[in-house]
């Protein structure tokens, strides 16, 4: 009798299902489109902080790099598939978090680069046990409070996307015709693509940053030196950076990480309702948690800032409604090489950030448009639409002018001042405790909560 190959059953319309094998010509480019929309944000995080602490030699900032691409395709596996109760077992991929870049800059500039691991370290381990209360939690997430945060990390992501889009941050020729031309060739090529059907459809996202790098090159804005200079192999290494605890530094990150966890809620439950229809259930939730905050803990021993689920792959999600797992997994094992074999990860850091700016844009854009199809589902009564008006109008706003909070104490804008996420969420969720039900709207939640529990 014949062996059974092992792509036997692989089936390229898998890719719309959470389970099952894709055909390796299909999986593997769109797994790779996966890591190119988190690989800038993943690695910017460690350069902002490096640029404030010099006596960060080039050589460990390297690995350190080659560290937080190795952690982050270990922690995404994770997620996929479970270890135990740590993971969600849905396409959920993680990085290193830019969320705590304003609470690291605070402890780098008073008291070094140990004394952030330190603080990462007690950190995670506070969110592991804020992942075992998530059940107990769920009254607090209803989905009018997960679709508010979901629209917000939309909100928060698009002017990101903007400076992508111009060239990045900081960057000497920011808002250059070269830059705004590049992503506008990126923009178009997916949505010209966006009207087939099939591979060319799912793909879009991978096709027009190809086509914008492409362009890129041919504009003379690609600088190769850092490939030709970057080694073959290099091993990931651990325990580089020592630890230090001062407790100045562990109470805002602690902080920090009850706010990545509320994000991790909003992704998880923007990816099962954008990619699946559904909402996310309370064992999806705890995993998710879990896997952030071991992750973190993980990120933290490779000396590397604290990861968490990217926002970014949520709206990739949501754009092609591609949730099969073991696509993401071939953009995971990708990933890992990336950790191992530092040249193939320089040809990507070579890539003008104008070229994902054009996708970027796009995805952050469905990410609100996610949150928007779950909050229509929501009755929109006076008391739900003064929920949204408040959660918006003030966490946005806020999180756009945040010098609003510059007269209170310093942890307040730590928090609250980094994005418009957490205000939205807080807002929402005690104006949702506050503000009294209708009977129909409490026999309306308890059917959902049956539903999720089922």
């Amino acid at each position: 009798m014949p062996k059974k190959k092992l792509f036997s059953n692989a089936a390229k319309e898998n890719i719309y299902a959470l389970e099952g094998l894709v055909p390796l010509q299909d999986a593997i480019p769109l797994g790779i489109q996966h890591i190119l929309a988190m690989f800038l944000g993943n690695i910017s995080p460690l350069l902002i902080i490096f640029g404030l602490i010099p006596s960060i030699d080039i050589a460990t900032r390297t690995i350190l790099i080659q560290n937080s691409m190795f952690v982050a395709a270990v922690v995404t596996m994770i997620q996929l598939y479970p270890i135990w109760r740590v993971g969600a077992g849905l396409p959920i991929v993680m990085g290193t978090s830019s969320g705590f870049i304003g609470t690291s800059k605070a402890i780098a500039t008073q008291y070094g680069y140990a004394a952030i691991m330190g603080a990462s370290l007690i950190g995670s381990i506070f969110e592991i046990i804020l992942g075992f209360f998530i059940k107990p939690l769920r009254k607090l997430f209803p989905p009018i409070v997960t679709s508010l945060v979901i629209i917000s990390i939309g909100l928060s992501l698009l002017p990101v996307g903007i400076q992508y889009f111009g060239g990045g941050s900081g960057a000497a020729d920011f808002g250059s015709w070269k830059h705004l031309v590049v992503g506008l060739v990126v923009v178009l090529t997916i949505i010209v693509l966006k009207q087939f059907k099939g591979f060319l459809n799912v793909a879009s996202i991978l096709i027009g940053i190809i086509v914008g790098y492409i362009l890129a090159i041919c504009l003379g804005m690609v600088d190769f030196t850092p490939v030709v200079e970057a080694s073959w192999i290099a091993l990931p290494r651990p325990f580089m950076m020592g630890f230090e605890f001062k407790w100045e530094a562990i109470l805002p990150m602690c902080i920090m990480f009850i706010a990545t966890t509320v994000e991790t809620i909003g992704d998880t439950s923007g990816i099962t309702n954008g990619g699946m229809g559904r909402e996310a259930t309370n064992k999806e939730l705890t995993g998710a948690v879990l896997a952030d905050g071991g992750g973190s803990l993980l990120a933290s021993l490779f000396g590397v800032l604290p990861n968490t689920s990217f926002s970014q792959n949520v709206g990739l999600v949501t754009t092609t409604k591609v949730v099969n797992k073991f696509v993401v997994l071939c953009g995971a094992i990708f990933l890992l090489l990336m950790g191992f074999f530092p040249k193939i990860s320089a040809i990507f850091t070579a890539m003008p950030q104008s070229v994902l700016g054009g996708a970027a844009v796009i995805m952050f854009a469905m990410i609100c448009v996610s949150g928007l199809q779950s909050l229509l589902k929501v009755k929109l009564d006076a008391r739900n639409s003064l929920i949204i008006a408040l959660s918006l109008g003030l966490g946005i706003g806020i999180g756009n002018v945040p010098s609003v909070l510059d007269q209170l104490p310093s942890w307040v804008g730590t928090v609250f001042a980094q994005n418009g996420i957490i205000m939205v969420f807080v807002i929402a969720t005690v104006c949702n405790l506050v503000f009294p039900k209708t009977k129909d709207e409490k026999k309306e939640n308890e059917e959902k909560e049956e539903k999720i529990e089922q």
